[in-house]
């Protein structure tokens, strides 16, 4: 179930917080999908992506790795409940382009049958949460084995409250960019946008891995990976089709399309390397999957299954060339590939929403009276503001930690691995 707000169509419940918005009617069986998506999408974080990291990095950060999926997850949830809900989706009056309002610190005044549309509110924070949750989350994947557990903490922290909450709120929220009219369904420019470009921006302030790119650094375990990556592709489902925020044919379109575009992103990752490097790697097929999905993330509730199959195509071929002049031309080492894959990803698909959109490529149709030409140029807007956003405060922060705390941890720590300098432990026992 869809409304109108502004130019465009969002999905019910992720427009401006009002008195209004929360008026209606409970809908049990949105409520239970809602909520059953809202696991889904906790369940991509914990346990799906700390697996899918996990066993990309070397032996022994393997436990880093774990523990700052699931510290992040405690430390977003806990500041999601004192203001990032409220700043994301409060109504800030004079100030509300930019930022929310302070009415639902502590979730203050929020009870049981409360509602947002047709569900409670408390299911809209929660499954919203997931959302902040995972995004710093991804970051993780462009510092990985190299960044000091006390500084991932508190950059993660400050970077949610002035990265995600005030991009939240500009596409989400009511604010400026959703006053334009941009197409954002589950969080293209949200989620992959900001947790690329921080990712690259971390890569490129802390610097390459010790030895990168000569010493090689195979993943420890590509039976680890391909576990959370199934988590992944079996959670996106709440992702996008939650993001309906109703059990409806639209929920069940944006899944589908889902599941067409990661699938076709596994085969065109895989066909690339089987052509160029003469076999398929279970690694690229993986990859092409989470390309595949992040492409699609931001159009799944506005494109039919052939738009779908379209961008599953570019995201496997586009993201494979991304992460090729990422790593063996600009020798940056985003270790996990956060920018070309979700970061180039996300931008792709929101750019061609725009186009895949339309009616007559067989998506469910612009706003009245916009063109597609139009349409693009706001989506690009939201792509550069966005990304410029993120990418100066992201790099503010990390300059600002590593003056007062340091970020890095040092080559002798390194070489020994963060497992055992950061916690005293190790992954496996031989």
């Amino acid at each position: 179930m869809n409304k109108q707000h502004g130019f465009f169509f969002v999905p019910a419940g992720l427009g401006v917080f009002s008195p209004a918005a929360l008026a209606g009617q409970l809908n049990g069986a949105d409520t239970a999908w809602v909520l059953t998506s809202t696991a889904l999408v906790l369940f991509m974080t914990l346990p799906g992506l700390a697996l899918f990291y996990g066993g990309l990095v070397r032996v022994r950060n393997v436990l880093s790795i774990l523990m700052q999926c699931f510290v992040i997850a405690a430390v977003v949830s806990l500041l999601w409940l004192v203001a990032g809900y409220s700043l994301a989706f409060g109504d800030g009056a004079a100030v509300q382009p930019w930022i929310g309002g302070l009415e639902r610190v502590l979730v203050w005044g929020m009870g049981p049958d409360g509602l947002s549309g047709s569900i409670p509110e408390v299911v809209f924070l929660a499954f919203q949460m997931t959302f902040a949750i995972i995004t710093p989350a991804l970051i993780i994947g462009g510092f990985a084995e190299r960044m000091r557990f006390s500084a991932m903490l508190w950059f993660s922290a400050l970077w949610l409250l002035l990265v995600y909450v005030p991009v939240c709120h500009w596409v989400w929220g009511g604010g400026w960019l959703a006053d334009l009219g941009v197409m954002d369904f589950a969080g293209g420019i949200v989620v992959h946008l900001t947790c690329g470009v921080a990712a690259l921006v971390a890569a490129l302030v802390l610097g390459p891995r010790k030895g990168f790119p000569k010493v090689p650094m195979p993943p420890h375990n590509m039976t680890m990976t391909v576990t959370g990556a199934g988590m992944l592709w079996v959670g996106w489902y709440g992702f996008n089709g939650g993001s309906a925020l109703a059990a409806d044919g639209g929920a069940g379109m944006a899944l589908f399309v889902t599941h067409i575009a990661a699938s076709a992103g596994v085969l065109t990752w895989m066909a690339i390397e089987w052509v160029r490097f003469g076999k398929p790697s279970v690694l690229g097929a993986v990859t092409g999957m989470v390309a595949g999905l992040g492409t699609v993330t931001p159009a799944s509730g506005f494109i039919g299954p052939a738009g779908a199959l379209g961008l599953g195509i570019l995201a496997g071929g586009i993201c494979f060339t991304a992460t090729q002049i990422i790593k063996r031309v600009l020798k940056i080492d985003d270790s996990l590939d956060v920018f070309p894959v979700h970061g180039v990803g996300g931008i792709l698909g929101s750019l061609l929403t725009a186009v895949l959109a339309s009616e007559t490529l067989g998506g469910f149709g612009l706003a009245e009276g916009v063109t597609v030409l139009g349409q693009l140029g706001v989506q690009a807007i939201a792509v550069i503001s966005v990304g410029l956003w993120c990418g100066l405060i992201t790099f503010g922060l990390l300059k600002g930690l590593d003056l007062l705390i340091g970020i890095r941890v040092s080559p002798e720590v390194e070489t020994e691995g963060l497992d055992i300098s950061q916690h005293e432990e190790t992954g496996y026992h031989w």
